[in-house]
């Protein structure tokens, strides 16, 4: 097998490891690194060459989420009009929280303040496209920006699991409501 090869390889065990894990985070009350690994098909010494600790994975679950939920907003905006992106964007934010209220839940206090750095620019830069381009529209309120939206979006992470399916995309549906502008 040439270096090239190895390479790929190693990619594709390190994103299996991540998917399994991001599907474990969400449908677990505890994340156990050997399942991970036997459910991703890779030995444990794998995973831990990947992922030295369990905070190591489960934070890089949370990087992809938060990257991935960054380019979903200009997508949806070249596919749709500006308030009907926010909707669509609220929709991924929704499943963005469920994983960051696990993994903040898992993570120690210095990564968590790592992990916040890394998220509340870049989605608020996301949020600030989504929000410029209904207000030009006339769709969005002219007096708010991320920071509000951000400031009201924080109660995903403080919803209980068994409240999760019937509480989230409702309330994001609400704020989205309350975003619109007089008349839309």
């Amino acid at each position: 097998m040439d270096s090239t090869q190895r390479r790929a390889d190693a990619a594709g065990n390190r994103d299996r490891i991540i998917q399994v894990a991001r599907a474990a985070i969400a449908n677990a009350d505890e994340v156990k690194l050997n399942a991970i690994a036997k459910q991703a098909g890779v030995g444990q010494g794998t995973l831990y060459r990947h992922f030295p600790t369990r905070e190591s994975l489960l934070a890089e679950v949370y990087r992809e989420d938060v990257d991935e939920l960054v380019a979903a907003a200009p997508a949806l905006l070249a596919e749709h009009e500006p308030l009907a992106a926010l909707a669509r964007w609220f929709d991924r934010v929704a499943d963005y929280a469920q994983v960051k209220r696990e993994v903040f839940a898992a993570v120690e206090a210095a990564v968590w303040q790592d992990l916040s750095a890394h998220s509340l620019g870049p989605i608020g830069a996301a949020l600030t496209e989504l929000l410029d381009a209904g207000k030009a529209a006339g769709t969005i309120r002219p007096d708010v920006d991320a920071r509000d939206v951000i400031l009201l979006i924080g109660y995903l992470t403080r919803l209980e699991s068994d409240e999760w399916d019937a509480r989230a995309r409702h309330l994001l549906h609400i704020v989205l409501d309350g975003l619109r502008r007089p008349g839309e």
